[in-house]
């Protein structure tokens, strides 16, 4: 048991650090050829802090462990709403400014609704990856084409400060890069061997694994984004860095990984799918009263994430 804690908390470790490296060169990277910050940090941030969870997934999904690929994207997705957001309000209030941020949420409502409708077979083949996948290309595009029709100097300046200070030369820039894809393959290898053989110790479905474990640690670097956005009163930041990841998470990190090898998510339950488009709709209400969010909806996100982890791992 101790090499397997040891496994996982090394995973997790290395995942989290080579996301931090990754977003941080690949920030770098888009600053220097013209990408405005506003497009990078609804993209290029909300992708970085998605690796984990692609590499995990696409790990998973080759070593035939489709219960911990499908499991983490919709653990992600419960998490990054019910503990990621929350935590962010309950640092300080979120105010949404940015139009952009407000029509993302639709956008994820219905992309939440409509992927479950992939897995009603208890599968997700390759056609259905490649249509996630190339739905993913069409998001990205999607933003960087309004952002550019829709000037918004004041949301630009916002994800300018909020995005990591330095641009590096370019020889540095490809280090970072490189440095973080290596350390996110090392992290995720890890952290799946350790996150299968704890199943198997445990006597628990790999899927319940991916739902907890694997979901909070691949979430982490949202966590950290979440933080540093609300200490600094970068509201949009916190709600839009959330909302680019569940989709990516669902798009990108999904379709990856069914067209490596079809994903088989018998051991993800209906009612899990169910708790993650309910924390999904459950955001646009809160969210459209004044355009914020309170520490008092904070707190009801967190409860009722920690009552359904609690409902996962005791039952």
């Amino acid at each position: 048991m101790t090499l397997t804690l040891f496994a996982i908390i090394s995973g997790l470790v290395l995942l989290c650090g080579g996301a931090e490296i990754l977003i941080r060169g690949a920030v770098s990277l888009s600053l220097r050829i013209g990408i405005s910050p506003l497009v990078v940090g609804l993209t290029v941030v909300a992708l970085g802090t998605s690796s984990p969870e692609i590499v995990v997934g696409i790990k998973a999904a080759i070593d035939g462990h489709g219960g911990i690929a499908v499991g983490s994207v919709v653990g992600s997705n419960i998490c990054n709403i019910g503990l990621i957001l929350a935590i962010g309000v309950l640092v300080r209030p979120i105010s949404i400014q940015v139009a952009l941020l407000r029509r993302d949420l639709p956008i994820l409502l219905g992309i939440t609704l409509l992927v479950p409708l992939t897995m009603t077979n208890g599968i997700i083949g390759r056609l259905e990856g490649a249509l996630l996948l190339g739905g993913a290309i069409a998001y990205i595009a999607f933003n960087i084409i309004q952002s550019r029709k829709v000037k918004n100097d004041a949301a630009d300046s916002e994800y300018e400060h909020g995005l990591p200070p330095r641009r590096y030369s370019p020889l540095m820039t490809t280090a970072l890069i490189a440095s973080g894809i290596v350390g996110l393959a090392a992290g995720g290898r890890l952290l799946l061997h350790g996150g299968v053989d704890l199943a198997t110790r445990l006597g628990v479905s790999e899927a319940v694994i991916g739902l907890t474990i694997v979901a909070f640690g691949t979430s982490l670097p949202e966590l950290a984004t979440a933080i540093t956005a609300a200490r600094r009163g970068h509201g949009d930041i916190a709600v839009g860095n959330a909302i680019g990841s569940n989709v990516m998470n669902l798009l990108a990190v999904l379709g990856l990984a069914a067209l490596v090898t079809p994903l088989h998510m018998s051991e993800v339950r209906p009612f899990d799918l169910a708790v993650m488009v309910c924390m999904t709709v459950v955001l646009l209400p809160l969210m459209r009263s004044d355009y914020s969010l309170k520490r008092l909806e904070g707190v009801l996100l967190l409860v009722c994430y920690l009552a359904y982890i609690s409902y996962t791992v005791m039952g």
